[in-house]
């Protein structure tokens, strides 16, 4: 395929989707990294290999996947102009997204509740790598709680309609990584201890 080819608006459409595919690709490998070093570090005398996630993070896990399945639904019906049950859906997805990082605080509360710290001479190797996982991942689902209310606005706006969706289809394929990255490292840190 040749990218060089094609009106100016197909160029930048292009362009577009592979800038957010080499974001993508980066915070996949920044994670890779942090995962590898939770993986070496498992063989250090200090690591704690009975340590169990919160419930909150498994409720948090299922909110996550809810949240991709209700924006999914938005672009067919904003395709069908069914303008009114797309915004309720975007809501209902900003509101998961939050409700997200609420349980991943309350699953930090109760972590700490058993006696295990993050930081400190109180802390573990093991905790430490629970935290910094974590609130990587908070962080990037808040960058997508910002991506979220640019998609509201922009549908309040009328930018998006059937034939005009690259900016949906951009924040939507942000928004469904993160998901999908979320059930990884879920998985991951409740096998590998």
């Amino acid at each position: 395929m040749d990218l060089t080819k094609g009106t100016e608006e197909e160029k930048i459409k292009r362009s577009k989707k592979m800038m957010l595919w080499f974001a993508i690709i980066s915070m996949g490998m920044m994670f890779a990294g942090i995962t590898s070093g939770y993986i070496v570090s498992r063989n250090r005398p200090d690591w704690i290999s009975d340590f169990e996630l919160p419930t909150s993070f498994l409720w948090s896990t299922l909110i996550i996947i809810l949240s991709s399945v209700t924006l999914y639904f938005v672009k067919p019906l904003i395709i069908k102009e069914k303008r009114t049950n797309a915004t309720l859906l975007m809501f209902v997805t900003l509101i998961l997204g939050a409700a997200f990082i609420g349980l991943q605080f309350v699953g930090f509360q109760q972590i700490l509740a058993e006696g295990y710290y993050f930081t400190g001479s109180a802390s573990s190797i093991t905790t430490t790598f629970v935290y910094l996982i974590v609130i990587a991942h908070i962080v990037h689902v808040a960058a997508g709680l910002i991506v979220l209310l640019v998609l509201i606005y922009n549908h309040f706006k009328q930018r998006y309609k059937a034939g005009q969706m690259l900016g949906l289809e951009l924040g939507a394929t942000f928004w469904h990584f993160v998901d999908v990255l979320w059930i990884i490292l879920f998985l991951f840190l409740y096998f590998i201890r």
